[in-house]
């Protein structure tokens, strides 16, 4: 069995459309895949239908964006193996998608006072069928540069990052009601990447909300990062997953299955 539990499509902030994204996945082997976009269960149906169709299992999956209130940071919470009406899943993203869909267009506005010519309908229909506008969205109508290259990274930090005109983030969704959203709906609760958030101190108090893993495997964690997700796995009986965080040429150059998975805690309730 080979599994990436982190993979990202056109229904967030990825680039490739779901067919793609399992197209590549057979290409490389994979048995299993997990379709994790932001704060929305829109592709479930469509990744089921052609998993079946490409002969790789679909774990229902989600990224929520959340925010730990408490240590004043944001922290990603994956959902997986939920229930596909995902009832309260949906309760807690819908604000977060209304939020980023308004603050995204005050950022194409503010881009556009810089004297870009930022088309915000054609921008709202190449980020189809997703619902909602992404700054990866707004960044491919601005350039044609790779996202790894000197030209992307400088744009992208000149107008997002530190007092660029389209700097700011909304307001997430409290992280303990995240966790408790994805066990209601009989989910299992991830914190993904904490390396790359410092969620760390979080995780005993997420535990107690029903938090039931860590992801450990990702492009961002340093074997320092894996010692540290190891030893919070065995204090709190946590499962630890992975996978690469793959958003096509949105994202940082990876294939997909790259970075794979256990699967075995999952098999069970996939079935």
């Amino acid at each position: 069995m080979k599994a990436d539990l982190h993979v990202h499509s056109h229904y967030s902030d990825g680039a490739d459309s779901i067919q793609e994204i399992l197209r590549k996945a057979k290409v490389n082997g994979l048995t299993h895949l997990s379709i994790v976009d932001h704060d929305t269960v829109d592709g479930l149906e469509a990744a089921v239908n052609l998993g079946k169709k490409y002969g790789i299992s679909i774990i229902p999956g989600i990224e929520i964006s959340a925010y730990d209130f408490k240590r004043k940071r944001k922290v990603h919470v994956l959902g997986y193996s939920y229930r596909p009406e995902a009832v309260h899943i949906k309760a807690v993203c819908q604000p977060i998608l209304e939020k980023r869909q308004k603050h995204s267009l005050w950022q194409i506005k503010q881009i556009n006072n810089l004297g870009y010519r930022l088309d915000e309908q054609a921008i709202m229909e190449a980020a189809r069928p997703g619902r909602t506008i992404y700054k990866q969205h707004i960044m491919h109508h601005l350039t044609n540069a790779g996202h790894d290259s000197v030209e992307y990274r400088e744009l992208y930090r000149k107008l997002f990052k530190n007092n660029g005109v389209a700097s700011g983030d909304i307001e997430y969704a409290d992280v303990f009601e995240v966790v408790e959203a994805i066990v209601t709906d009989g989910g299992l609760a991830v914190v993904a990447h904490p390396g790359q958030l410092d969620s760390y101190d979080l995780i005993p108090e997420l535990v107690e909300k029903g938090l039931g893993g860590i992801e450990k495997y990702h492009s961002d964690h340093t074997d320092l990062d894996h010692q540290r997700v190891d030893t919070l796995a065995k204090r709190y009986n946590l499962v630890m997953t992975g996978g690469t965080d793959y958003h096509g040429i949105f994202g940082a150059s990876i294939k997909i299955g790259k970075i794979c998975s256990p699967i075995n805690f999952l098999l069970k309730k996939c079935k």
